[in-house]
């Protein structure tokens, strides 16, 4: 399974860009994990040709089973979001696609409003969102010097969600193989 994941966010070190490398460190070991880096460069929606953005990242979609996203630590979510989920919308590109979404913000009102905004914007292009609500708010320590999550209940939704996202892969049971046993020869009476 290959998971790809978009930190809505533009800061290095902050809040989202820090859970989305400690979500993708929970992934099973199976699971192939790419943190795309574009959003930044996603131009508002038009109709016409396909910029080379947009391009790039239906490409990366299309070669994924599945997203893990993290809302911004505002409020609002950034325009660059709103324009890449517009192309893809318009694309039909998110349709029964699995999505995560988390959040972290410094306000937990803010990240419950930008993580509602965005799970409503993705079920709208016909995703498959899951995962339950997360939002990490200061104050404290949440992340060590690995960058992996210091809170237990927070490691236990986040590894809840990546449940959710990545199901353990079904093992068929394999034939049982039985010997034919060879028949004695009836007794004769």
């Amino acid at each position: 399974m290959r998971v790809i994941g978009i930190a809505a966010g533009f800061h290095a070190g902050s809040f989202n860009n820090r859970l989305l490398e400690a979500a993708a460190r929970e992934l099973p070991a199976w699971a192939e994990f790419e943190s795309w880096q574009g959003l930044g460069d996603i131009p508002p929606f038009t109709s016409g040709p396909v910029p080379w953005p947009v391009g790039e990242l239906r490409k990366t979609l299309d070669e994924s089973d599945a997203m893990l996203v993290t809302a911004p630590e505002y409020c609002l979510l950034p325009a660059e979001l709103y324009h890449a989920l517009h192309w893809l919308r318009a694309d039909r590109a998110l349709e029964g696609r699995l999505v995560a979404v988390l959040c972290a913000s410094a306000r937990a009102c803010g990240a419950m409003w930008a993580q509602t905004d965005l799970v409503k914007e993705f079920t709208a292009a016909g995703a498959v969102v899951v995962g339950s609500e997360l939002v990490v708010t200061p104050p404290g320590p949440h992340f060590d010097d690995r960058g992996r999550l210091l809170r237990r209940d927070l490691l236990d939704q986040v590894r809840e969600t990546i449940g959710q996202l990545c199901p353990a892969p079904v093992r068929r049971p394999q034939p049982v193989r039985t010997r034919a046993l060879a028949r004695e020869p009836a007794l004769s009476r």
